[in-house]
């Protein structure tokens, strides 16, 4: 019986992802003639050339690509191995590490967090960012569950679930000199100025599409996905600013001027299957939604 050699299947990685021997050495600080000789020692137990060489260019074969699935999946359960263990030894606490859009409220964010210490004995780490970067980490595994106004994409070698845990209604908000606006609304917003959503987001399509519909024409004079900026944005008069109903607006520092009726923002949570399930995000999975 043949036993993987796991240095030899790390360097073969590095070549493929470096392009080549060369800048896989430079990298990883050895000389190219150690690296050739690993690749070739994986090639023989193997019985298979992992890579056509072509005018100095090394290029993957059928055996490579099929390989280098198998050690980027290797490697991927190895990092998940150590990082669920490192949790456990935290004691009888375990350690849920949340990513949250920009664009989610942060009202939601609480609720799930709140729920999460209900659930038992947690700590809980929060990330925020944008949609790429927080579904790369939940991939790898680096993160439990994402918070996110839009369903997981579809990928070809994760299995991702997405639930639908919120539908929030939208209303335009302002500060004190946009109240008289409440009159003849929506059709008092015509030409007046507004923060929104960036172009990327479904809220913005759905808004875009909402005003089309009304023969309404507003000022975008300000972009973001962060509802916290939209907030800040909006609370010092630069524009008026549509924001899901959920938000703390107790200050008075926002006015609400008028509800978008039809206009929803949905909440999705979002986990990735994995060998060593998160007690905590199982049980959000299966009971959180925001009454």
């Amino acid at each position: 019986m043949q036993w993987l050699n796991y240095h030899h299947l790390y360097y073969f990685r590095e070549i493929a992802n470096e392009g080549g021997i060369a800048k896989a050495a430079e990298k990883l600080r050895l000389g190219q003639p150690t690296l050739s000789l690993q690749l070739k020692q994986l090639e023989e137990m193997v019985g298979k050339p992992l890579f056509d060489r072509r005018n100095r260019k090394m290029v993957l074969t059928e055996a490579g690509r099929a390989a280098l699935d198998y050690a980027n999946e290797i490697f991927r359960l190895g990092d998940e191995m150590i990082e669920v263990l490192q949790d456990r030894s935290l004691g009888n606490q375990t350690h849920l590490q949340i990513g949250a859009l920009d664009s989610v409220p942060k009202s939601v964010t609480l609720a799930l967090v709140m729920e999460a210490y209900k659930a038992g004995p947690c700590t809980v780490s929060i990330l925020e960012g944008k949609g790429d970067e927080l579904f790369r980490e939940l991939y790898a595994h680096r993160i439990d569950l994402i918070l996110s106004n839009f369903p997981a994409p579809a990928i070809e070698r994760s299995q991702v679930f997405s639930k639908s845990v919120a539908k929030l209604p939208v209303s335009i908000y302002g500060s004190a000199k946009f109240v008289d606006l409440k009159k003849s609304f929506p059709q008092s917003l015509e030409g007046k100025p507004m923060v929104m959503p960036t172009l990327h987001s479904k809220l913005r399509h759905d808004l875009n599409h909402y005003f089309k519909l009304q023969d309404i024409t507003i000022s975008p004079v300000a972009e973001t996905q962060d509802t916290s900026l939209q907030r800040t944005l909006a609370s010092h008069g630069l524009g008026m600013a549509p924001l899901s109903e959920v938000g703390d607006f107790k200050d008075g520092a926002l006015k609400r001027i008028g509800r978008l009726e039809g206009v929803h923002e949905e909440v999705w949570l979002v986990a990735a299957e994995r060998k060593v399930e998160n007690p905590i995000a199982v049980k959000l999975m299966k009971s959180f939604t925001l009454k």
